[in-house]
């Protein structure tokens, strides 16, 4: 029986087909005969350039900013933003072009993102001041970004934790928890009536203006931890802004420094850390110990892959020791968007028999994290 659908239909359709197969496996003799348009031809010659054919190593970008750029600003033309962003990271990792990011041509043609950050800061002492300027404006960029993205969720909802954190038997009528009401009375249920009557109203307080809680985010500012140094760079920012909330920033390698007194701006806290080095979590945590003043009040943040330098019986002692007291403490694998990094399972371990459990945290679920955490409930662990 002869088919009733369109042939010319069928025919774009296979040369769709072959025009996917074309871009997949590149090169001309490629078996398609598929023969590209001007705009696939400029995409083909850009992913090989990177790629090359066969898996190999692209020799298309050269060694050259001049290169460089022009195949950047191709793929952004070519490619929308978020696979833009993988191009460069393949780019960094796969053509050792680090050093060309030194060049302000060079980072005036990248496109912005978190992962960028981390190589520009781990590239920042030997940055020449031609470059610092514009590696500073490329670093704002993405911190306003992230900014913009999580400030408003996360001042909301820790700003909720600390007004349940508070509760009062004598609300107001817009502060009155219901529920909490409601069981609190039900002996008082008026079946003819069908209503319960509230002898006693539960509410939420309202947080005062002074300082409510403290907050110490530590932070390990290992390579492999550079995409966790700048999202709590910037949510430092944000708890930092909030009154109710004292907020202390420490960042460790196998010395500890603390950028407490830069909160005030994310930008001038990140180019303040130095990605890179050894591990000391023992020494940051016996800093971090020697602040705290209101232990019952306090979280106690630690965002590391736990592979201690230090002395492993004195950092679990302090976290027993800490949680003894009264502070809340809270062990973040990493506060990113890509899943745990490998970690030291053993210490991992360990924190979990003290009641601490280690998990990874997208930026999106910390505040969760947070609110949990200042009301002295279970975490939601993902």
């Amino acid at each position: 029986m002869t088919g009733t659908g369109d042939p010319g239909a069928g025919d774009a359709r296979a040369q769709a087909r072959l025009r996917r197969w074309r871009m997949v496996l590149g090169g001309e003799e490629d078996g398609t005969g598929c023969v590209l348009g001007a705009r696939d031809a400029g995409m083909d010659a850009a992913l090989s350039a990177l790629y090359g054919r066969g898996g190999r190593r692209g020799a298309g970008l050269g060694g050259s900013a001049p290169h460089v750029a022009r195949w950047l600003g191709d793929i952004r033309t070519y490619f929308p933003g978020s696979v833009v962003q993988v191009m460069q990271r393949d780019a960094i990792d796969r053509l050792g072009l680090s050093s060309l990011l030194l060049e302000p041509e060079m980072l005036e043609a990248v496109e912005p993102d978190v992962h960028l950050v981390g190589t520009l800061l781990s590239l920042n002492k030997a940055m020449p001041e031609t470059t610092r300027e514009t590696a500073r404006a490329v670093v704002r960029k993405v911190v306003e970004q992230l900014e913009e993205r999580l400030a408003s969720r996360t001042r909301a909802t820790l700003a909720g934790a600390l007004d349940r954190s508070a509760r009062t038997s004598r609300p107001r009528h817009a502060d009155i928890d219901w529920n909490r009401t409601i069981r609190a009375n039900l002996k008082n249920y008026l079946p003819e009536h069908r209503t319960v009557v509230p002898e006693r109203l539960i509410g939420y307080g309202r947080a005062a203006r002074s300082v409510e809680k403290e907050v110490i985010l530590c932070i390990d500012q290992s390579g492999s931890m550079a995409a966790s140094v700048v999202y709590a760079s910037v949510f430092g920012a944000v708890l930092a802004s909030m009154r109710a909330i004292a907020t202390r920033l420490v960042v460790f390698d196998t010395a500890v420094v603390d950028l407490t007194d830069q909160l005030a701006d994310p930008v001038d806290v990140l180019f303040g850390t130095q990605l890179g080095g050894g591990t000391d979590i023992n020494r940051a945590l016996a800093h971090c110990q020697s602040k705290i003043t209101r232990p019952a009040d306090t979280v106690v943040v630690l965002i590391s892959d736990l592979h201690e330098g230090g002395i492993r019986d004195e950092m679990l002692g302090r976290v027993a020791a800490m949680k003894a007291s009264g502070v809340a403490f809270v062990t973040l694998l990493a506060l990113s968007d890509e899943g745990a990094p490998a970690y030291d399972r053993e210490h991992a371990a360990a924190l979990a028999a003290l009641g601490v459990p280690a998990f990874a945290c997208t930026p999106d679920l910390f505040p969760e994290v947070m609110a949990a955490a200042l009301e002295k409930r279970p975490l939601p662990v993902p």
